[in-house]
């Protein structure tokens, strides 16, 4: 792997509970970041609200813990820096007729084919006065294999027809992609261009979605982000409804 940027960390395990966990551990002792994560196997890798995230030998599995010394809503927007730049990377991987098939759901996975092929988990500490105190933006990528079976298909690179690399280039993609984003959202246009960045790769846009909440389940045409992040649906009365949190469906979903 080429020269880490200035001031990065990375720490690796063979194996660990999950990447995330290390990071909480790390936030608990204030560590300063940023400092990447990577594991070969994880016993307790999980996805958003709850799920287990399956994580077969030759995968990436990593986090990327930052303190990002901003407030909640920031740090929320950061979900977004990670898509685009987890897009960014796969697509450097991939051989570049298989680079069309990328697009983005809303609210944090990676598509190809419409198949999950990476996955984004964001977790944080809470607030430490007016601030979030640490982020944990986890990663997975199906490099070598993917899970069958699961309520969200799945694919992999072999699945493709693309050489699987090896995890060590995806966290060297990972990171060259995380410091450009990075850098665009401290900019000038801060989320106004990750935002723009992420509806150019974006999943569905134009398309009728299911979203699954708690409590609901409805349709709508998926229009476009609000200046937050919110999904923009507009539903079959003409209003539109803002969607901070689900599950999205691009067909009905299961029950």
């Amino acid at each position: 792997m080429s020269a880490l940027p200035h001031g990065v960390a990375v720490r690796r395990f063979v194996e660990i509970d999950s990447t995330n966990e290390e990071a909480r551990r790390l936030g608990d002792a204030a560590a300063e970041g940023p400092i990447w994560i990577v594991a070969e196997r994880q016993t307790a890798g999980r996805g958003r609200r709850g799920r287990s995230w399956v994580s077969p030998p030759g995968n990436f599995m990593g986090t990327l813990y930052l303190r990002p010394r901003c407030g909640p809503r920031q740090a929320g927007e950061l979900s977004f820096v990670a898509a685009v730049a987890v897009a960014d990377a796969v697509a450097s991987l991939l051989p570049p007729p298989a680079r069309a098939g990328l697009r983005l759901k809303w609210p944090n996975d990676l598509l190809h084919g419409g198949r999950k092929l990476a996955g984004i988990l964001l977790e944080s500490s809470g607030i430490a006065g007016a601030e979030v105190a640490w982020l944990a933006i986890g990663m997975g990528i199906n490099l070598a294999g993917h899970p069958e079976g699961v309520e969200f298909p799945a694919t992999s690179f072999p699945a493709i027809g693309a050489p699987p690399p090896a995890p060590d280039d995806a966290l060297a993609a990972l990171m060259a992609a995380f410091e450009h984003w990075l850098g665009v959202w401290r900019g000038v246009q801060g989320f106004a261009a990750i935002r723009e960045a992420w509806l150019d790769r974006a999943a569905g846009l134009g398309e009728r979605l299911t979203v699954r909440l708690a409590q609901e389940t409805f349709e709508g045409v998926f229009e476009g982000l609000a200046p937050d992040g919110a999904l923009q649906l507009r539903l079959v009365d003409g209003s539109l409804r803002q969607v901070s949190a689900g599950d999205v469906f691009f067909a009905p979903a299961p029950h």
